[in-house]
């Protein structure tokens, strides 16, 4: 059955909604000011059918059909907001999460969707779609589902940057765009690939996440991270044993922290900066005689960096990591 997403049913129950959680006195999350824009994909949704107004048009996502706006005005795109900015259109709110904070390098102005609370600043903010990928389960759907159209981006789209870069575009309308974005991030890696190779030749580069809070501890990203595999798969990088054949990330154990044999070392705060006051104690943990028994630490090769765009796998944070890497070691 298509999900109907006429515009006045989708107000209408969105008006319902927000009255009700007025009378029970629910709070508005909190907006926070940065600027935003863009997603991007590679299939492009399965178009079923279009209204004969083409006002809306069916497409296919993994639950099924869902009508869509032809042209959306409003769109919300649950951590795919690094895409919509990429294509040139501002996302109605931005993802937020109270562990993880939320995407900094983006500098979007708009309200804050806590991902972990009530529907409220979604509803307020009045989406004629929704984007939402992997971390929707059905149920977290169909709560999406009953403020807006919602589509769910194809789980093969995972780790492919350019895919969901072009879904994203099909989606808005404006597939066109995500050609010019496509072909200045082609360039962007295929530049920082010939200059990492030889800036470091066959020298390997692993990614670890200091996760902050009462007992820190240290994950190493896997060859097929959605965040960090580009580094093997698009930029060259020889990845180290430990991380090959891992597609998420591992928390090392005390007795594997000393045997990591990677070259170089990518290292960034779960939250927060590496000057955060919360940080200090799980930073402590750097200094102690484990991390220092490290290769790569006493061979002085661990970089820090800023951790948004390290915990993103989008077009625009993808760039910004191939310049990380260049501006480390091309001298």
């Amino acid at each position: 059955m298509v999900r109907n997403v006429q515009k006045r049913a989708w107000k209408g129950l969105a008006a319902a909604m927000v009255a009700m959680l007025a009378l029970t006195g629910c709070g508005g999350a909190a907006q926070q000011a940065q600027t935003t824009e863009q997603p991007q994909a590679q299939q492009q949704p399965q178009q079923t059918q279009e209204s004969s107004a083409a006002q809306t048009r069916v497409v296919k996502d993994a639950y099924g059909d869902v009508e869509i706006p032809v042209h959306p005005q409003r769109v919300a795109a649950i951590y795919q907001e690094d895409f919509l900015k990429a294509l040139g259109v501002t996302p109605i709110v931005q993802w937020y999460h109270p562990a993880w904070g939320k995407q900094d390098y983006l500098n979007l102005d708009v309200p804050l969707f806590d991902i972990t609370g009530s529907m409220e600043v979604l509803l307020q903010a009045s989406p004629d779609l929704i984007i939402v990928d992997g971390g929707a389960d059905a149920e977290k759907y169909e709560q999406y589902s009953k403020v807006a159209p919602t589509y769910k981006l194809p789980d093969e789209l995972r780790n492919d940057t350019m895919g969901r870069l072009k879904t994203i575009a099909d989606l808005l309308g404006i597939p066109e765009k995500a050609a010019a974005v496509e072909k200045e991030y082609e360039e962007k890696m295929a530049d920082a690939k010939a200059k990492l190779e030889k800036a470091i030749g066959g020298q390997s580069v692993a990614v670890v996440r200091l996760n902050v809070g009462e007992k820190p501890t240290l994950a190493l990203f896997g060859e097929g991270n959605a965040y960090t595999g580009i580094l093997y798969k698009e930029l060259g990088l020889k990845a180290p044993e430990e991380v090959k054949n891992q597609d998420t990330h591992v928390v090392l154990s005390e007795e594997a922290i000393p045997t990591l044999r990677a070259d170089h070392i990518i290292l960034f705060p779960s939250n927060g900066g590496w000057t955060t006051e919360e940080n200090k104690k799980a930073i402590e943990m750097l200094n102690t005689p484990l991390w220092q028994s490290v290769a790569a630490v006493k061979n002085g090769h661990v970089y820090k960096v800023d951790r948004t765009h390290w915990q993103s796998g989008s077009v625009i944070a993808n760039m910004m990591k191939a310049d990380d890497l260049v501006n480390l070691f091309v001298k």
